[in-house]
């Protein structure tokens, strides 16, 4: 399991820094905003599945941070396009 987590730290790491590249570089476009905003969605579904523990529960349990973080970056999606 640690190394399970190690592995994931990882992600959300590189994730991290392609996000802060895209910023700093000043690459920012309409269509990288989608990009940013997967990335997003994917480094909050791995954090609520293995450093929440929400990996090995009900479904139903891992579903409401799932829907809130879709509706969430949804919002956000449609502000920007706005």
């Amino acid at each position: 399991m640690k190394r399970i987590l190690e592995i994931v730290w990882i992600v959300l790491v590189i994730l991290t820094v392609f996000a802060y590249l895209l910023g700093y570089l000043k690459l920012i476009d309409t269509a990288l905003v989608g990009a940013l905003l997967f990335t997003t969605f994917v480094k909050g579904a791995l954090v609520s599945d293995y450093f929440m523990g929400l990996k090995n529960v009900s479904t139903k349990y891992r579903l409401i941070p799932i829907i809130w973080l879709t509706v969430v970056i949804a919002l956000i999606g449609v502000a920007y396009y706005l």
